[in-house]
């Protein structure tokens, strides 16, 4: 089965651009920094329970990763990058290291997590997906991102900016989003420190780079322990593609075209 997804081509000697979205995203949610790179050809896809895939269930990381390999496969994309937000980075990080993604040249991820450490955060994290899983089923998905939206790692948001993204993505399918959360939870994450620690420009495999807003503490200090290359974007949080578009595509053109 392949993922719904929208290409927009660049020139035919470059890269394609994959991106992924973070929960309750969709396609369109990288577009207005993708669309700045109009030199390479782009394919920005709905995950599965988000957008056009909404109706795509899967019960594990195998599952994504083997829809997002056949999508690629569909496309005939033989070269690419993944860039991934939050979940979506979580996603190009797994299946870098799990599928045979055809020609991967690298990763640019925004605010993702390489994965927990230890049984006892595991168990934490997968006693609260399941508690989030059982709201989005069953409660007014206004409701469920209004407490979504006021969980630390969005601290840095207004008022306003939290009202649009709840108004946003209160569009969406709760039984298919919970599906998909646990499906890709934390939980049942691998931890990918090991795996990615050698990733980089000279490593002769694919590169890694990670994306971070100045105001999003946790995750800088994620990419602070264990030294990562880390751009910083510029007056953003979390969700610093959103929050500061222009500064995200520019650095995105330094990475792709140093």
């Amino acid at each position: 089965m392949t993922l719904h997804a929208v290409a927009r081509e660049g020139a035919p000697n470059q890269p394609w651009l994959v991106f992924l979205h973070g929960f309750s995203g969709d396609r369109r949610e990288w577009q207005a920094v993708g669309e700045k790179l109009t030199g390479f050809s782009r394919l920005y896809v709905d995950l599965p329970g988000h957008g056009g895939s909404a109706a795509i269930s899967v019960t594990c990381f195998d599952d994504v990763c083997r829809e997002l390999q056949e999508t690629l496969i569909s496309y005939n994309i033989l070269s690419c990058w993944l860039i991934g937000y939050s979940l979506g980075g979580r996603v190009a990080m797994v299946a870098a290291n799990q599928a045979k993604l055809p020609g991967l040249k690298g990763l640019i991820v925004e605010g993702a997590h390489p994965g927990l450490q230890d049984d006892t955060a595991r168990e934490a994290r997968l006693q609260s997906d399941t508690q989030w899983a059982q709201r989005f089923r069953h409660e007014p998905l206004a409701d469920v991102f209004e407490a979504w939206y006021r969980q630390p790692v969005f601290a840095s948001l207004t008022d306003a900016q939290r009202q649009t993204l709840v108004a946003l993505r209160a569009d969406n399918n709760g039984p298919r989003l919970a599906d998909m959360l646990l499906a890709t939870s934390l939980a049942v994450q691998p931890d990918l420190r090991a795996a990615l620690a050698t990733r980089g420009y000279a490593s002769g495999d694919y590169a890694f780079l990670y994306l971070c807003g100045e105001h999003d503490a946790k995750f800088r200090a994620l990419a602070e322990e264990r030294a990562a290359p880390c751009h910083l974007i510029p007056h953003a949080g979390h969700n610093a593609h959103r929050e500061n578009p222009a500064a995200v595509a520019n650095c995105l053109a330094q990475i792709l075209n140093n």
